[in-house]
């Protein structure tokens, strides 16, 4: 799960990080179920989820990844992009990677009783293990190896960084391609609704 991508996409409205961050835990109409701006964070995951499926340089990150791995790849490149996103923190945000976690992490707790449950119990993993960890080998195999576990029928992921290993050179350049234009595209869609308002 790239949460961090998701997070950093968000700006600097709180709800709407919350709502992009706890997104793939929410499945289904939204409906009434959440307050408007968490709502509207929630529509922009599956907007930024849907836009990655069609990029062209998404794409071909997933192809890059051994055919074995199938549906899975293009979970796995999530996990990649945000390595990519890490290791490159300082070209897309002016917060250090740390403070970031800590005020986000902040965020979150502050509207906790709006996450799901399954969510709010994986709070503490997600900020104190796996995001400070996205930004090495072993972290991303850590991730693939619990999301491995997670997923009740017999998968792949456990090992799959060795991936990331193997296309490193390639699937960074895809990201660093990738990257500009899917902040645009989330910048397009924040300044519509603002003006919208």
């Amino acid at each position: 799960m790239n949460f961090l991508f998701h997070m950093l996409l968000s700006g600097d409205d709180d709800q709407l990080l919350v709502g992009n961050f706890m997104g793939d835990f929410v499945k289904g109409q939204l409906q009434e179920r959440f307050p408007p701006r968490i709502r509207q964070g929630l529509m922009l995951h599956r907007r930024i989820d849907s836009y990655a499926d069609k990029d062209p340089h998404f794409r071909q990150s997933r192809y890059r990844i051994a055919g074995d791995y199938g549906l899975y790849r293009g979970v796995m490149v999530d996990l990649f992009y945000d390595y990519y996103l890490v290791n490159n923190w300082d070209a897309w945000c002016d917060e250090a990677f740390g403070d970031y976690l800590v005020r986000t992490r902040n965020v979150v707790e502050r509207y906790r009783h709006s996450l799901p449950a399954e969510m709010q119990r994986l709070v503490p993993i997600i900020f104190e293990e796996l995001l400070p960890s996205y930004g090495t080998l072993e972290g991303i195999g850590s991730a693939l190896s619990r999301l491995s576990r997670r997923i009740s029928r017999p998968n792949p992921l456990h090992g799959g960084e060795q991936e990331l290993l193997r296309h490193h050179s390639a699937l960074q350049s895809d990201f660093h391609a990738f990257t500009p234009d899917i902040f645009r595209f989330v910048e397009e869609i924040i300044a519509f609704e603002k003006s919208a308002e």
